[in-house]
């Protein structure tokens, strides 16, 4: 049978489980149950026969969504704390491989850009960063001290508000989606200008290596939880602004839900870059090889999280399946 056939003899058919899975209190179990069988089927003729096709994502998402209905009410096992990272996130991660990948280019053209403006005018870091801080910093430098700004407060209640800054910034870059993409790429790129500007204004005053080793020992993980939140901010613009064959509003929906489960899933990396800032990045005095350690460990880390386990887990589930 050809696709363009299969497609049309079922596609209202599909249109009313869409219905089904997105108002499951209008159904009963049967029809839950029904839908379940008969879509999974659907999708095992089209897994065989177009395996690369669109409308093999779409029922394979279909079916997801209603079986999710099905077992929406029964009882979680205390090890969902451990299988939602370990599984759910990095399979969502996956599957918004494309929202990642565009989060980092917008996150990497406006660090760029925020580059490019400081070495053409070195006051532009007082209209991003403030006449204050650039003032208090430049003291610093003077002093000897270019990263004192990390020891002026007490570990304890500075890991408290950076980590809840950093935490409401990545919430702010997900809730933003829900004005589209837009949204999401406006607070990215307002967070790259000021990292782009940001570097270069020390770099402009002779302490590249120092802020290099201090500013990176936390924001690597910062900085990529940032991008990862886009991309969750990204998943749901995208669904509303490009709901394929989807109804728009069921489209958002799963798109927010998504998106949702990546942001959960980076407040652990902002506790850990919170942490690591308010009581490892003041001790300028380590030894450089154990910075460039702590860099290159968190590197090795968000790379094989967000990049190869979705890669692994995508993969063994295919080979699961066939």
């Amino acid at each position: 049978m050809k696709e363009v056939t299969f497609i049309r003899r079922n596609i209202e058919k599909w249109r009313g489980y869409e219905t089904v899975a997105a108002q499951p209190r209008e159904s009963t179990p049967d029809m839950l149950a029904d839908a379940y069988i008969d879509v999974t089927s659907d999708l095992a003729f089209s897994q065989t026969h177009y395996p690369r096709s669109r409308i093999t994502l779409y029922l394979n998402n279909l079916a997801s969504a209603i079986h999710n209905q099905i077992y929406r009410n029964k009882r979680e096992r205390w090890t969902r704390v451990f299988t939602f990272w370990t599984n759910e996130v990095p399979h969502t991660m996956w599957n918004a491989r494309r929202e990642l990948r565009l989060s980092f280019i917008i996150m990497l053209i406006s660090a760029l850009v925020g580059a490019v403006s400081q070495l053409i005018d070195p006051d532009f870091a007082r209209l991003i960063l403030g006449n204050a801080y650039v003032e208090m910093t430049l003291e610093n430098i003077a002093n000897g001290e270019p990263m004192a700004v990390y020891d002026g407060s007490p570990e304890g209640p500075m890991f408290i508000s950076i980590t809840v800054n950093n935490i409401y910034v990545s919430f702010m870059a997900f809730v933003t989606g829900v004005f589209t993409s837009f949204g999401t790429g406006f607070i990215l790129f307002r967070n790259g200008i000021m990292l782009g500007a940001f570097q270069t204004f020390f770099a402009q005053n002779g302490v590249l290596g120092q802020s290099v080793l201090a500013i990176w020992l936390h924001g690597t993980i910062e900085i990529s939880a940032i991008v990862v939140a886009g991309a969750a901010g990204l998943a749901m613009g995208n669904a509303w602004l490009f709901p394929g064959t989807y109804k728009r509003l069921y489209s958002f929906r799963r798109g927010a839900r998504r998106g949702l489960r990546i942001v959960i899933g980076t407040v652990p990396l902002f506790c850990m870059a919170g942490f690591i800032e308010s009581f490892a990045t003041r001790h300028t005095e380590w030894p450089n090889v154990v910075r460039l350690g702590i860099i290159a460990l968190s590197a090795a880390f968000i790379a094989y999280y967000y990049i190869v386990l979705p890669y692994i887990k995508y993969h063994g589930t295919r080979e699961t399946e066939d």
